[in-house]
């Protein structure tokens, strides 16, 4: 077994990199960095991340991935190739068979985009999974069993809702709103209630210092700096948590509906399992604050997140890989 393998969860937000063996070996932004005027890719992962925002105008810094699937073909192979070089090593000359994480409700063009890129960014062989599958893997849950488990994965484009059982996806949605858009959203309602203009990072700290699903009887608060929409000057405000929460209901109440529409397709016997098992919830915006709490009030089916809720689809990748042989149904594509 010469053949190195490599596990690529890769998200609109982050993207992990899992080696057999090693674990995650690689956990890094996905936006580049690109020089308008010749068109080279200046960086890409934590270095690209920091320039968000604060570029001048012949390099723009942005995320080549929308919504979970490929919105820029060449800076996502850049990516991919450059991933894939820092987790082998340099002194590497096999090929690696990688095997990449897709959201469930993906088309078939999208799917082969993916194929194409990680084959053009070096790798020998490619093949795709369904994310849901990939989370219950990494989240410990045994797939092939006659029982229904139910998985939400929320990242930073989509939203993934599937009951697994058997080894396979038997009901499944995807909502493209995630923590990108909440993070949005956070940014949408300090300017309308502040007058405030903030980048999205700001926005993305807002939501993970002071961020939750349902209200607090004790709320926390933040002071947010910016600049001032009316006189254009800096300047700060103090924001608490339930504002942030009615900043996101939209976000939340599509997540929500997400959820109920995969419980109101799901067979009677797998529901019975539903309710006595609870949903796993997995990902990096599963995080949330009371995530858990307000799905549970919202649809009555008690919900937990998963351990390591951000690497579950990265661990999963790299579950898959170990028994290629046995997960070989939830594999869908190879090149």
């Amino acid at each position: 077994m010469f053949t190195k393998q490599l596990g690529i969860d890769l998200g609109t937000a982050n993207t992990l990199v899992f080696a057999p063996g090693r674990g995650i070996v690689l956990n890094e932004p996905s936006v580049v960095a690109v020089s308008e005027q010749d068109n080279r890719i200046l960086a890409v992962g934590i270095e690209a991340k920091q320039m968000i925002g604060r570029t001048p105008e012949s390099i723009i810094a942005y995320r080549p991935m929308k919504d979970g699937v490929i919105a820029d073909y060449r800076v996502t192979e850049a990516m991919l190739r450059y991933f894939i070089d820092k987790a082998l090593g340099k002194w590497n000359i096999l090929k690696p068979e990688v095997l990449v994480s897709v959201p469930a409700g993906i088309t078939s063009t999208e799917r082969r985009a993916v194929v194409e890129a990680a084959v053009r960014a070096g790798a020998k062989n490619a093949y795709v999974v369904k994310e849901p599958i990939l989370a219950a893997i990494g989240a410990g849950i045994p797939i092939h069993e006659p029982r229904g488990h139910m998985i939400v994965d929320i990242g930073g484009g989509t939203t993934d809702v599937a009951v697994i059982s058997l080894g396979g996806i038997v009901t499944s949605t995807s909502v493209k709103c995630a923590g990108n858009k909440m993070d949005a959203a956070i940014a949408d309602y300090i300017k309308k209630t502040f007058n405030l203009a903030i980048g999205d990072k700001t926005s993305e700290d807002i939501k993970i210092q002071i961020g939750s699903a349902v209200p607090l009887e004790e709320e926390l608060s933040m002071i947010i700096k910016g600049r001032d929409f009316v006189s254009g000057l800096p300047r700060s405000a103090e924001i608490k948590t339930n504002e942030i929460v009615k900043a996101m209901s939209r976000e939340l109440r599509d997540m929500i509906k997400a959820i109920k529409d995969v419980l109101q397709e799901t067979p009677p016997e797998l529901s019975a399992d539903i309710i006595d098992y609870g949903i796993v919830m997995t990902g990096g915006t599963s995080q949330l604050r009371n995530l858990p709490e307000l799905v549970f009030r919202r649809t009555g089916v008690k919900a937990v997140l998963a351990e390591d809720a951000l690497y579950c689809v990265a661990k999963g990748t790299g579950m898959a890989l170990e028994h290629l042989d046995v997960y070989k149904k939830a594999i869908i594509t190879k090149r």
